[in-house]
């Protein structure tokens, strides 16, 4: 018998692989652009979402449409970068659901500043808290639940611009390399039941985009040439938030059309 004869059936069920079926998603930053996305996606995959932003009518449109799926979903107000209002976030989420099974650091900030010099203390405070402080704190208050429960799936969403930083984005390009680091402190603290990855996102043609020039909008130094849909960040997102990566934790892959 061929090593491929031996394989467990259940083994090449790509359907179940893929399916999250009972599980409770949370996604920062779901109420728009690829958090939108993957909310949709996790809910289509039969998980119910929680879908956390700052702003309550955009995470209400997000959930009725979670609804039509035939999904459960809960929208809550939070901003990441306010510590306070992160262990509400959990807090609310568990006493929804009895659980998350995947947690998702979506949401994040990448203001350009003037210079480096004129970067204001206000304006980098800001874009640390979104960015690396919130995921921080978060993954920390539902990390440990996760452990000593049944385990579950945290995907920090970072940026090329952390593996490719370019001037005046300073801030940010720190604050989502430390995101990376954090992959890995996380995926060491919290496994082996948790698993944890960097999906690396490059341009997207998300709201932000509207504010890129009509070539940047066109094309990309990449090796796909052009910028992603935002539907093009469901195939990495399931595959993170599923069984499909049950060996694979502390891990960086890049969605980025081969940047650079």
């Amino acid at each position: 018998m061929s090593d491929a004869d031996s394989l467990d059936a259940d083994s090449l069920d790509t359907a179940r692989l893929f399916d999250l079926s009972g599980k409770v998603a949370l996604v920062t930053g779901g109420s728009r652009g690829l958090g939108r996305e993957m909310v949709r996606a996790f809910a289509a995959a039969g998980a119910d979402v929680v879908i956390a932003s700052r702003k309550l009518p955009a995470c209400e449109t997000v959930a009725a449409e979670v609804r039509d799926l035939g999904r459960r979903a809960l929208p809550v107000a939070a901003h990441v970068g306010h510590w306070d209002d992160l262990g509400r976030l959990a807090d609310t989420a568990y006493e929804e659901f009895g659980k998350v099974d995947v947690l998702v650091n979506n949401a994040g900030m990448s203001p350009l500043a003037p210079s480096s010099e004129e970067t204001g203390e206000e304006l980098f405070d800001k874009v640390i808290g979104v960015n690396f402080k919130g995921p921080f704190r978060l993954t920390s208050l539902i990390g440990r639940r996760m452990s000593e429960g049944d385990g579950g799936s945290i995907i920090n969403v970072s940026s090329s611009g952390a593996l490719f930083p370019q001037p005046r984005f300073g801030p940010y390009a720190g604050a989502k390399a430390a995101l990376n680091a954090l992959t890995t402190v996380f995926a060491l603290e919290y496994g082996p039941k948790v698993r944890v990855n960097t999906l690396s996102a490059g341009p997207f043609l998300t709201d932000i985009s509207q504010a890129w020039s009509e070539e940047k909008r066109r094309s990309t130094r990449s090796a796909i040439g052009r910028p992603g849909r935002p539907e093009e960040i469901i195939g990495t997102a399931l595959y993170l938030a599923s069984d499909a990566s049950s060996y694979t934790t502390g891990s960086l892959i890049r969605v980025d059309g081969g940047l650079y």
